[in-house]
C-alpha cells in the first residue's frame, strides 16, 4: 500500500487509544497458540459482572489473504476474508456472521498517495451504504464519512474531520453526530520513541449544552512498563499499570473512580494477554 494520509478513521485516533485503549474493569484472560502450520489460535475468558463469557479464534494467513474465525459462548460464528491487493493499492475485507445471515458485510479500501477512500455494504436487501474518504498527506489530512439507510432513504451519520502530525504532536479536530458533537484533541509525544506522551481532549455537544474536558497520558516506566492515567472535568479518574512479561505477552492492572462521589465504589480490572 502506498503511503498516504491514511483512512477517515485514523483522525483523531492516537488521542483516542492514549485516552482508552487497554482501560478495562473486568477479569480477562487471553492465549494464543500458533501451529506449524501457520494458524495461530486465541482462546478469551472474561468474566464481568459476575458473569463469565469467552471465544475461541482462528486465524490464518495464505499469500495475500486472511482467514478469521471466532465463535462465542452463544454459539454465533463469525468470519472474516482480508485480500491484499486484489488490484493495485486496494484490499478488500468480506465479513460474516452466522446464524444471523443478514449482517454480512463487504468492505473495500483503496489507498493513494494523497487520498484514502473506504466503502462498506450491508450484504442484505436493505443494505446501509457507508462511504469515507481522505485526501492530504500524512502530516496534514481532511477527511469525511457518511451512511446512508437505503430502506428508509435517509442519512444515518456523517461526520467530518481534520488531522495534523508531526514527529513532535499529533492534533484533530472532528465534527460528529450529523454536526452535534465537536470533539478537539491534541497529543504530545515527551521522546523519540514516543513511549511517553501527554494528551488533552474536549467534547461539546451541541444539543444539551455540555462540555468534557478530559486529560490524560501515559508514562514509560522502563522498557517493559507503561503508566497511563486520564481525568476528566465530571471527576473520573482511570489509570492502568501495563507489564510486558515477555515479547507480545502482557499483564494490566486498570483500575476507575468517582473524585466527587467518593462513596461509590471503585472499578477495577485485570487483563492477562499471552501470545507466542
Amino acid at each position: 500500500m502506498s503511503k498516504g494520509p491514511g483512512l477517515f478513521t485514523e483522525i483523531g485516533k492516537k488521542a483516542k487509544d492514549l485516552l482508552t485503549k487497554d482501560y478495562s474493569y473486568d477479569q480477562k484472560f487471553t492465549v494464543s497458540t500458533c501451529s506449524d502450520t501457520g494458524v495461530v489460535l486465541t482462546s478469551t475468558a472474561v468474566k464481568k459482572a459476575g458473569l463469565s463469557t469467552g471465544d475461541v479464534a482462528a486465524q490464518y494467513k495464505y499469500k495475500n489473504t486472511v482467514v478469521d474465525i471466532k465463535v462465542d459462548t452463544e454459539s454465533n460464528i463469525s468470519t472474516t476474508l482480508t485480500f491484499q491487493e486484489i488490484l493495485p493499492s486496494t484490499k478488500a475485507i468480506t465479513t460474516f456472521k452466522f446464524p444471523d445471515y443478514n449482517s454480512g458485510k463487504v468492505e473495500v479500501h483503496y489507498f493513494h498517495e494523497h487520498a484514502a477512500v473506504t466503502t462498506a455494504v450491508a450484504l442484505n436487501q436493505s443494505p446501509t451504504i457507508d462511504l469515507s474518504a481522505t485526501i492530504g498527506t500524512p502530516s496534514f489530512a481532511f477527511g469525511a464519512e457518511a451512511g446512508y439507510e437505503s430502506s428508509s432513504g435517509t442519512f444515518s451519520k456523517y461526520t467530518a474531520g481534520i488531522s495534523a502530525t508531526s514527529p513532535d504532536y499529533s492534533a484533530s479536530i472532528i465534527l460528529a453526530d450529523k454536526g452535534d458533537t465537536l470533539r478537539a484533541s491534541y497529543v504530545h509525544h515527551l521522546d523519540q520513541l514516543k513511549s511517553s506522551s501527554g494528551v488533552a481532549e474536549i467534547t461539546r455537544r451541541f444539543s444539551t449544552n455540555e462540555n468534557t474536558f478530559t486529560v490524560g497520558g501515559s508514562y514509560a516506566v522502563d522498557p517493559l512498563t507503561v503508566v497511563k492515567a486520564r481525568l476528566n472535568n465530571h471527576g473520573q479518574l482511570g489509570a492502568l499499570l501495563q507489564h510486558e512479561l515477555k515479547p507480545k505477552s502482557f499483564v494490566t492492572i486498570s483500575g476507575e473512580f468517582d473524585t466527587k462521589a467518593l462513596e461509590k465504589t471503585p472499578r477495577f480490572g485485570l487483563a492477562l494477554a499471552l501470545k507466542p
